[in-house]
């Protein structure tokens, strides 16, 4: 039988799917943005088997739910991802999909209308599925080297007013010291340690490398969205605490 929301009003289904390996059941959830100048198109793509890419679901700009993808199966919008050393998002996530065009054709807000039905869905999916808070996240935290979707628009604020996803008050941007790319030693380390205890797929190697960086900027493409730059300055340092204790109630982290 195929698990499919309630609130969808349109189906069309992606023939990019298969079966989730090891029956494992979705507890995670991703969010990208399409990254294509319309819903039409994006859809198109999904549906297009030389792309190799699908999604569960696909809000458009207008706020109409497209499901693609049966809950059931495993669709292929993670790509190579990880995130708490499980390397098969696909296996274990829903994707969905929000029509946006994305940083390179202008990035523009994302309307009231579409936000409000990205939190009806997402409410949807993480009461069916039980999926935590803390498992509610970017496509940019689970791929921060390739990707930076939703990106430093979205508003994840919204989603946690609602009770969707794990977010703190971020630190405000002001002076201190920094970490940034070529620096090494013990505070490149603590600092890639609790990343790495959050969930993000990086190496301890005391080098702030080029995987720091974007892990970093993913991080504050999330949590700090004022300024994600790469570099951890204090209010990322802070702010990165912050959600590791508040996150320490849920007995994950």
């Amino acid at each position: 039988m195929m698990i499919r929301s309630e609130i969808a009003a349109q189906f069309v289904l992606s023939p990019n799917v298969e079966a989730r390996r090891g029956n494992m059941k979705p507890n995670m959830l991703i969010l990208h943005y399409t990254g294509m100048a319309d819903a039409a198109r994006a859809i198109g793509w999904l549906c297009d088997r030389k792309s190799n890419v699908s999604c569960h679901y696909l809000v458009d700009e207008q706020g109409g739910i497209v499901q693609m993808v049966d809950e059931n199966l495993r669709a292929w919008h993670a790509g190579v991802s990880s995130w708490k050393g499980e390397n098969d998002i696909n296996s274990c996530s829903i994707g969905i999909e929000i029509q946006n065009p994305g940083h390179t054709l202008g990035y523009p807000d994302f309307p009231s209308v579409q936000m409000q039905a990205v939190v009806a869905l997402c409410k949807d999916v993480v009461a069916r599925n039980d999926i935590t808070p803390l498992r509610v996240l970017a496509h940019s935290d689970v791929t921060p080297i390739r990707k930076i979707d939703p990106g430093e628009k979205f508003d994840w604020h919204l989603l946690h007013r609602n009770g969707i996803g794990h977010l703190v008050e971020p630190e405000p941007i002001g002076g201190g010291s920094f970490l940034q790319f070529g620096d090494t030693g013990q505070s490149v380390e603590a600092l890639q340690g609790m990343l790495k205890l959050y969930g993000y797929g990086i190496e301890i190697n005391g080098t702030y490398d080029t995987v720091t960086q974007a892990t970093v900027r993913a991080f504050q493409l999330h949590f700090r969205q004022e300024q994600a730059d790469g570099i951890a300055d204090a209010s990322t340092v802070i702010t990165l605490h912050r959600l590791l204790h508040a996150a320490a109630k849920f007995k994950i982290v």
